[in-house]
């Protein structure tokens, strides 16, 4: 976890101490790990790989439904949008991806 070192001003210039994010806790922290799985294998292991990168943009008008999840473990079978494939690869690996969520 990064510190926080407090910083020398001159005596002209005012320090003004913001209070944190409401949803911040000094407490908590997430990490997110982009791994294949512990053998080193790549994370996307087999979805369009004859591109050079894959890259999907969406248009969030277009979109059909409220709430829209996209794949972001490269295991769905519906790829780019989610299946729920990720709960298999986070208990297998250890991993917390999750998929990303698009509200209309």
């Amino acid at each position: 976890m990064a510190s926080i070192l407090p910083i020398s001003a001159p005596s002209s210039l005012p320090i003004r101490s913001h209070p944190p994010h409401p949803n911040f806790n000094a407490r908590r922290m997430v990490v997110v790990r982009a791994e294949g799985g512990s053998g080193g294998e790549p994370i996307n292991p087999a979805i369009r790989k004859a591109e050079d990168k894959v890259v999907d943009s969406v248009v969030i008008d277009q979109l059909s439904k409220p709430l829209t999840p996209y794949c972001r473990c490269w295991r769905s079978a519906t790829f780019p949008l989610c299946d729920g494939s990720h709960v298999k690869h986070n208990k297998a690996t250890g991993d917390n991806v999750g998929p990303l969520l698009l509200k209309k």
